[in-house]
């Protein structure tokens, strides 16, 4: 398994950095490299190959049409979250988590639907028609989901995979995937308790430099997934030319596109039976038809040309 990042941007980024030794969580043990005046330090070994695995989870989700859902809202975090998410075009959340937010999917999916609503009334000018302190309500009213739902507004369904920075500041969005049934990847400082998470990476999640070095590489891990899709998409396109090898291989033809078939591939053995003699004499009259129009073609230009003769030797002896 190749790595995809490099020991040397990680200890540049400040990944290696862990927390002061009086705050740590024992069972952070064997991602612990050693300690160095007061503060532990990550084994980048394996953060290397964690953060591997976790890629190429990433990458097959996203290529199989998934949700990564990015969630980030701490400080240091809330930018690059937003940033990554919308770079690779999946949904994030940076502000408060709000409770529910997977495990009662169907009211959070009605407060999206409820800000289109207000949105689109204020497109119409619907709105202009209240009183002014409706207006103002509505106002408000579609700051405060934009807000906390502009992030995830776009997805309509459950993620597929839910990538945390700080597992301690969003305890409960941890405890939400766990009740789901819903992978989590997550950044994991010595701090934390990595057992709620399913694909550990132990890395530094206060370093800013440090979160955007790994949330860009989660990111980019999603692009790659949905360029794969791309490709074969592209190259399935190109060997599948014609709409009857569209439908061998199982592509359903478009609407615009006009497939001719054969009798043969209409009609049954029994019905092509009954329709031979009939169906072979049209054969022979479309086949005769054009053998006797280009005979009556040529016999009226040789009568054409007969005559321009005749004509042209009486206006010649009239002359001399």
């Amino acid at each position: 398994m190749s790595s995809i990042i490099s020991m040397k941007s990680l200890l540049e980024s400040g990944v290696h950095f862990g927390h002061r030794t009086n705050k740590w969580n024992p069972l952070m043990r064997p991602y612990i490299f050693t300690e160095r005046n007061g503060i532990h330090i990550i084994d980048l070994q394996q953060t290397v190959k964690l953060l591997t695995t976790a890629y190429n989870l990433v990458r097959d989700t996203a290529a199989q049409g998934g949700y990564i859902l990015f969630v980030g809202t701490k400080r240091q975090a809330q930018e690059t979250i937003a940033e990554e998410a919308i770079r690779c075009g999946m949904p994030y959340v940076t502000e408060r988590w709000l409770g529910g937010m997977l495990t009662n999917w169907t009211t959070m999916f009605n407060r999206i639907q409820e800000l289109e609503k207000l949105e689109r009334m204020h497109e119409t000018g619907e709105i202009k028609r209240l009183t002014k302190k409706e207006g103002l309500l509505i106002d408000r009213e579609i700051k405060r989901l934009q807000t906390h739902l502009s992030g995830i507004r776009n997805m309509k369904r459950v993620p597929d995979l839910v990538f945390i920075v700080d597992v301690m500041r969003e305890h409960t969005a941890v405890h939400e995937a766990n009740l789901k049934g819903i992978p989590l990847i997550a950044l994991v400082d010595t701090n934390c308790d990595p057992r709620n998470v399913d694909y550990v990476i132990p890395s530094n999640d206060d370093a800013i430099r440090a979160i955007k070095l790994l949330v860009g590489k989660i990111a980019d891990a999603v692009i790659e997934g949905r360029t794969m899709v791309k490709e074969e998409d592209r190259d399935l396109s190109q060997t599948i030319a014609t709409p009857a090898d569209r439908i061998a291989a199982g592509v359903r033809p478009r609407f615009e596109e006009e497939i001719e078939l054969d009798d043969k591939d209409l009609l049954g053995a029994s019905t092509l039976a009954k329709l031979g003699p009939a169906v072979t004499e049209a054969e022979e009259e479309t086949v005769v038809a054009p053998v006797e129009a280009v005979e009556e073609a040529v016999a009226e230009t040789a009568a054409e040309v007969e005559d321009a003769a005749e004509d042209l030797e009486s206006d010649v002896e009239e002359n001399l």
